[in-house]
């Protein structure tokens, strides 16, 4: 007897399954190494640090009294705010039928550990808007620390990069360890820049048509001593008239735009702290009523901006 396709059918499969799992691709994360954690916090959910400010100079005339200031003072106010929980359950006989029953439990904790920060990143950098009016340019000192960018379509240009690194050194912040925290569309718009192509005019950006500017999360060079990092999870901006440099008034309400952040990760002015009450903890138990096995991840944290002098946000669009 012939044995073919025909008369096989009984024995083959009509699908195949792989013994392979595809997971999604993971984006990095990297908030957390700007934020100083807070130590010394015993109890209770808020947390206060006293500041004093500068001493006053006043001319002096001889054989007159001198004239005796206080110096201000004031607190920062910091609280746990985050409160936070990722649970998933598996079935008894979910655990009996399912053929790829080892592999699912055994991502479950993982997957929840990072919805958990991944949770603390998003909130790290929104904290740099945390408070602030729409359309505010934030001065400092007389020095704006927020606007659109100055590009055509409110991209970003080389030029923003400039003016932030301008406002950081009139607010005396460290010039060591510049960091700029920008959306991809960034990237692709310096990648882009056609005064970036002749590299012999430009020889900080030397080896940025071979190689783009992007490698992995950093940038293969910095722009004015920023050391440039790509990420995902920045704040979008609904502002309808913030305005650019030049003051050009751009609208953001109809277009989402980015809040790009640009700061010195200098250990002496962290712009970020934080507390973890209660780093991701995990909770395990079968649930006899229902059958099934129960993991939950339980999270509390808070973070804040710390330094509003060592931050710089220039807003851009990203639709490139």
């Amino acid at each position: 007897m012939s044995m073919t396709t025909g008369n096989v059918s009984n024995l083959t499969r009509s699908e195949v399954w792989s013994s392979e799992i595809k997971e999604i691709l993971r984006d990095e994360m990297m908030a957390q190494k700007y934020v100083r954690m807070l130590e010394g916090f015993p109890d209770g959910d808020q947390f206060n640090i006293p500041s004093i400010g500068q001493a006053q100079v006043d001319d002096y005339s001889e054989d007159q009294a001198v004239k005796y200031r206080p110096m201000d003072t004031g607190e920062f106010n910091f609280t746990i705010t985050e409160y936070l929980s990722s649970a998933t359950y598996i079935t008894k006989k979910a655990r009996q039928d399912m053929f790829y029953m080892n592999e699912l439990v055994s991502r479950f904790v993982p997957e929840q550990e990072r919805a958990i920060m991944a949770h603390f990143e998003t909130t790290t950098l929104a904290s740099a808007e945390a408070g602030i009016s729409a359309n505010s340019n934030e001065s400092i000192d007389g020095i704006e620390h927020r606007w659109a960018a100055g590009g055509t379509g409110a991209v970003i240009t080389v030029e923003d990069f400039a003016r932030a690194r301008y406002a950081l050194k009139k607010a005396n912040v460290p010039d060591r360890n510049l960091v700029a925290v920008v959306d991809p569309s960034v990237e692709f718009t310096l990648n882009t820049l056609s005064n970036l192509v002749d590299v012999s005019n430009n020889p900080r950006w030397e080896g940025i048509v071979s190689d783009g500017i992007a490698t992995g999360m950093k940038f293969v060079k910095n722009v004015y001593g920023f050391d440039v990092y790509c990420s995902n999870y920045l704040k979008d901006i609904t502002d309808s008239a913030l305005p650019t440099a030049a003051n050009a008034n751009i609208d953001f309400s109809s277009v989402n735009g980015k809040a790009n952040l640009f700061f010195s990760a200098d250990s002496s002015a962290s712009p970020f702290v934080g507390a973890w009450r209660q780093m991701p903890e995990v909770d395990f138990e079968y649930n006899k009523d229902y059958q099934r096995d129960e993991f939950v991840t339980t999270a509390r944290y808070g973070v804040k901006l710390y330094r509003p002098e060592n931050m710089v946000r220039i807003v851009s669009k990203t639709n490139v």
